[in-house]
């Protein structure tokens, strides 16, 4: 292949290149944003705040377990749980727009529901809110839910592993 010839099939490669990057859709763009290394959520105040180390990042309206007061203790009870837990999964696909996943039950929250003969739960995530349930208060069956505008930032923002401390 001569010079001339190599050029012009690099020339045609890069027109194709950004052809193609200008159809695809827009992404928000949080890489001007410190990276998230905490989460806190104040139950009380219904805030969720995204933390680079004592900074926020991002600050969240949030919903609720159906019964918001107190620890989660088991399955069914409506409660979001209290205490330090972690990202554990991420869910692209979920029936609530995106999620991730919260390490609860931990080893504490698994004993304590066989000493009283119950399940702990599970599956208890940070999702976007249906359609639905938009205009109503704490719907949730223990997670925590923000708007699908919002989850689509905080699924960008929030690595696997980010510590999630969850207040009373």
């Amino acid at each position: 292949m001569g010079i001339l010839q190599t050029r012009r099939s690099t020339l045609l490669l890069l027109l194709a290149a950004s052809t193609t990057a200008g159809c695809m859709q827009p992404t928000l763009s949080t890489s001007s944003s410190p990276e998230v290394t905490r989460i806190a959520v104040h139950k009380s105040k219904r805030r969720m705040y995204l933390l680079h180390h004592d900074q926020v990042v991002r600050g969240y309206d949030i919903d609720l377990g159906f019964a918001p007061d107190g620890h989660k203790t088991q399955e069914g009870d409506g409660r979001t749980p209290e205490g330090r837990y972690y990202i554990d999964r991420r869910n692209p696909n979920s029936a609530f727009y995106l999620s991730i996943g919260i390490s609860y039950p931990n080893s504490a929250d698994r004993a304590q529901a066989v000493t009283r003969g119950v399940s702990p739960g599970g599956d208890i995530f940070i999702h976007g809110t249906p359609r639905e349930f938009r205009r109503k208060r704490d719907w949730t069956a223990g997670c925590i839910a923000v708007t699908d505008r919002e989850m689509r930032e905080i699924f960008e923002m929030v690595p696997m592993r980010t510590v999630i401390d969850i207040y009373p």
